[in-house]
């Protein structure tokens, strides 16, 4: 590190490499922070988080209860010892709140001025944040497992959807329309995710063991089925050709260039996909437990070298190295089952 830091001050190495170097070092040196806490607001199992891309300073959580909360991660008070204060919560008392189980909350990834949540009452919510009111509201006819923006859209506003029906709904903030559907699975849709690299590329996962690529520009959408096999026949049943796992796929999540795809099944399998050609890597990342019978809401890093999947097991939360398969550490301090969690890089 120290000579990381000479070469840096010295002009003879990129500064990036620095940052890097830095950031791998964190999240190797990750353990329980016994001086930062989280308020407590929920009463029940917390399903979802979002911190917000824009200063990474807001965190967005979603409840089993129905209830929203957004927390400061910012220690304005400068001291060691210091409890992340929630800033408002969308409570059971509030006339908009949800009626059953939030799964997944999201900032608008260009500001702080909008957010997006779902629920198990069959509805997406757009939340302004100023005045804490839906500016908007779809209403769809089965539960709502999933929903994403894209993170790199300049000429759309779609948000994914991926609900009890194996259609995948696509609903446009600019026009309040859900007209738009992707049709190919042939049971629920678990899990959704816009590429960080492509804006019109958008990965579903469903029960039925299928991971599909689609362009949604295109009249027939899907691109690609992702196959276990890599189109070996012989090692595939007439079940289980061109599908991604042995069971439900329930997560689902892009590195951070986007050129790879992580996706993992109640298989108690996680498998590395090439995004560009669909390509099953075959990296061993050995048993993975996953019992959740909805969406598992798993994480990358961002910006270390080699990458990291964090990924809820039990009551812990495994790491392992994106490309090797390599189990590093299991995080403990959970007395119950982990449904989330979400990588903050800025955070010393």
């Amino acid at each position: 590190m120290l000579a990381l830091m000479a070469a840096r001050q010295a002009g003879l190495d990129d500064p990036a490499r620095l940052r890097q170097a830095e950031r791998t070092r964190r999240v190797l040196s990750l353990e329980l922070n016994k001086d930062r806490d989280v308020e407590r607001i929920h009463g029940s199992g917390i399903n979802t988080l979002d911190i917000e891309p824009v200063e990474g300073r807001y965190m967005l959580s979603g409840g089993s209860d129905g209830v929203i909360v957004l927390y400061d991660l910012e220690n304005l008070s400068r001291k060691p010892s210091y409890t992340c204060k929630a800033l408002f919560s969308v409570g059971r008392s509030h006339p908009d709140v949800h009626k059953f189980s939030v799964e997944t909350v999201q900032w608008y990834p260009h500001d702080t001025g909008m957010f997006t949540s779902s629920s198990f009452d069959k509805t997406l919510k757009i939340w302004d944040t100023n005045t804490l009111q839906p500016a908007d509201v779809f209403h769809f006819e089965g539960t709502v497992y999933s929903h994403h923006m894209s993170p790199v859209a300049t000429k759309h506003c779609l948000i994914a959807v991926g609900t009890k029906s194996p259609k995948v709904q696509l609903c446009d903030l600019k026009s309040g329309s859900s007209s738009h559907i992707l049709q190919g699975h042939r049971q629920e849709v678990l899990a959704v995710s816009w590429s960080p690299r492509h804006e019109y590329i958008l990965a579903t996962g469903s029960a039925d063991g299928r991971v599909k690529l689609w362009d949604v520009r295109r009249a027939s959408g899907c691109l690609s089925t992702l196959d276990q096999h890599n189109g070996e026949k012989s090692k595939a049943s007439s079940e289980a050709a061109n599908t991604a796992h042995n069971g439900r796929v329930n997560g689902l999540c892009y590195t951070n260039d986007g050129l790879h795809l992580l996706t993992i099944g109640t298989d108690d399998r996680m498998r590395l996909w090439n995004s560009s050609t669909g390509e099953n890597t075959l990296v061993n990342y050995g048993k993975v437990c996953n019992e959740s019978r909805k969406g598992l809401k798993f994480a990358i890093s961002c910006g270390c070298n080699p990458e990291f999947a964090f990924v809820p097991y039990g009551s812990t939360i495994a790491v392992y190295t994106v490309f090797t398969g390599e189990l590093i550490t299991m995080l403990r301090g959970h007395y119950s089952t982990v449904n989330c969690c979400v990588f903050q890089p800025h955070f010393q």
